[in-house]
C-alpha cells in the first residue's frame, strides 16, 4: 500500500511518515515544494540509515495521485483548502485527517471550533467524492518520530464510511503498541479533536507525554 502523507515537511507529518514507512509501508512525503520534501525526505533516511525506509518526496499533488490513501497532515487551518486542492487527485480514496484545531492562551491549551464543528469534518466538506475518516489525533508527533522507541497508545478512528473506517484501522495495526478503535461516525471528530487540548495540558503539569488507553475492550 502506498500512502501519501501531505504537509509531511512539518513535525506530525514527517513523524508520521517515517512510522508508517518503518513498517513497511511505501510513502510519499508531500508538500508544496517538492524539493522541501526531498530535504526531509534525506533528513529521515540520515536519521535512521539502520532501516530500510521505503520513502518517496514529491508535491502535494504528487504525493495525492499516486498514493492509494491520503493523510493531511498540515497545519489544522490549511488542512481543508490543501484537501479541496488535490480533490481530483484524491477522489474516491480514504482521505485521513490527523490535525486538531487549538491554541495557546497564556499557560493554557484552548480547543477552536473550525467550521462544520472539526477539521474533519471541513476536510469530508472540501473533499465529498472522498472517504474521511479522523484519527491519529492523540499520538505525539516527537513519539512518532523516533524510531528507536515504541508508541504505545490507543488510537480513535472514526468516519462515516466504514470502508474508511476499516481501512484506517488496519494502517494502525500495523504500528507495533497501536491499538485502533472504532469510534463511531465523522460527528465524533470534534470531541476527539478537541480532547487533544487536554492532554497536552497534563503533558505541561506533569512534564510527561501521556498517552490514551482503554479498559474493557477486548483483545
Amino acid at each position: 500500500m502506498k500512502i501519501g502523507v501531505l504537509g509531511a515537511t512539518g513535525p506530525a507529518g514527517s513523524g508520521l511518515a517515517a512510522r508508517l514507512a518503518s513498517v513497511g509501508f511505501e510513502v510519499i512525503l508531500g508538500s508544496r515544494s517538492k524539493y522541501r520534501a526531498m530535504e526531509v525526505r534525506d533528513k529521515i533516511v540520515q536519521r535512521w540509515p539502520d532501516k530500510e525506509l521505503l520513502l518517496e518526496a514529491g508535491d502535494n499533488h504528487e504525493a495525492s495521485g499516486r498514493a492509494d490513501v491520503v493523510v493531511i497532515a498540515t497545519p489544522w487551518d490549511a488542512a481543508a483548502s490543501t484537501a479541496a486542492d488535490c480533490a481530483n487527485e484524491m477522489e474516491g480514496k480514504v482521505v485521513i485527517s490527523m490535525a486538531n484545531a487549538l491554541a495557546k492562551v497564556g499557560h493554557e491549551f484552548q480547543p477552536l471550533v473550525p467550521p462544520r464543528g472539526s477539521v474533519a469534518a471541513s476536510v469530508q466538506a472540501a473533499v465529498p467524492k472522498s472517504l474521511v475518516s479522523a484519527t491519529f489525533h492523540h499520538v505525539p508527533a516527537k513519539e512518532l518520530g523516533d524510531l528507536a522507541h515504541p508508541v504505545e497508545s490507543d488510537v480513535l478512528v472514526c468516519s462515516d464510511h466504514p470502508a474508511a473506517t476499516q481501512a484506517t484501522l488496519e494502517i494502525v495495526s500495523k504500528v507495533p503498541d497501536l491499538r485502533g478503535v472504532d469510534a463511531g461516525e465523522l460527528s465524533n471528530a470534534a470531541p476527539i479533536e478537541a480532547f487533544a487540548a487536554v492532554l497536552l495540558q497534563v503533558n505541561v503539569k506533569y512534564k510527561t507525554r501521556v498517552a490514551i488507553r482503554f479498559t474493557g475492550l477486548p483483545q
